[in-house]
């Protein structure tokens, strides 16, 4: 997941001093809405809302819209909006393939926003399934550095059922099964040690090795993607080296 982690983590950061900002806070607030809805708006009892709302604290969402979004999903107060999620497939440029997350309230709008991005930058849409087998359900924690060796986190996790500590830079990547991510994040709290986010992700089996050009291109499409309101999460399988991140930095 080396070169995918890092780009992604770094973009994270990025996107919260850019223009993308109320893009991200409007899809952080979906979330906590649709988890809300889903298992209830207290979060103590519902762990996908307890970590949607840590996730929107990490990048600054005010404390006022997290409390209204609970509320909306949680029919406790008006204005909450059904939204179904919708998964679309295709490839992109150079062969990768892409997994689409949608959270919509609105299935033609979300359909024909990933269709019209996907064949503007080089990419085309699959049938469902074709694209998926490439990709397992995984718990992914990512847990800034720090001071934090990665002997630290390992020693957090591993018995709360932790596959594996990636090195990603500024951060740590701990995978897990998808129905451990709960147990993994709970131990590095009772560990001390403060994570940025913890969600269920499609990790790619197999990855494309991607050089200069080819990253430009797989970006350009994956940004062309979050940038709908109803897309939630791309999934893709490729691997950028650091040599070719820094040169795509640069």
């Amino acid at each position: 997941m080396s070169g995918h982690s890092k780009w992604a983590t770094t973009k994270h950061k990025k996107a919260v001093i850019d223009a993308k900002r109320g893009k991200l806070f409007a899809k952080l607030i979906k979330n906590i809405e649709v988890a809300a809805r889903t298992g209830g708006p207290d979060p103590d009892g519902n762990p996908t809302l307890f970590d949607a709302i840590q996730k929107a604290k990490k990048q600054s969402v005010p404390n006022k819209n997290i409390d209204s979004a609970v509320k909306r999903g949680g029919g406790l107060e008006g204005g909450g909006v059904d939204y179904e999620t919708i998964m679309y497939e295709g490839y992109g440029p150079n062969g990768v393939a892409v997994l689409v997350e949608c959270l919509t309230d609105n299935r033609n709008r979300a359909a024909s926003d990933v269709r019209v991005a996907m064949t503007r930058n080089g990419g085309s849409m699959a049938d469902p399934g074709s694209v998926s087998y490439l990709f397992n359900r995984k718990g992914v924690v990512i847990v800034p550095k720090g001071e934090l060796t990665e002997d630290d986190v390992l020693g957090a996790v591993l018995d709360a059922g932790a596959e594996e500590v990636n090195d990603l830079g500024e951060s740590f990547e701990v995978l897990s099964e998808a129905t451990d991510l709960v147990a993994v994040r709970s131990a590095l709290q009772e560990s001390g040690i403060d994570y940025d986010s913890a969600d269920a992700n499609f990790v790619p089996t197999m990855q494309v090795e991607l050089d200069e050009e080819g990253a430009r291109k797989i970006f350009k499409l994956i940004d062309a993607l979050e940038d709908s309101d109803d897309v939630q999460n791309v999934f893709a399988n490729f691997d950028v080296s650091d040599d070719v991140m820094e040169k795509v930095d640069a």
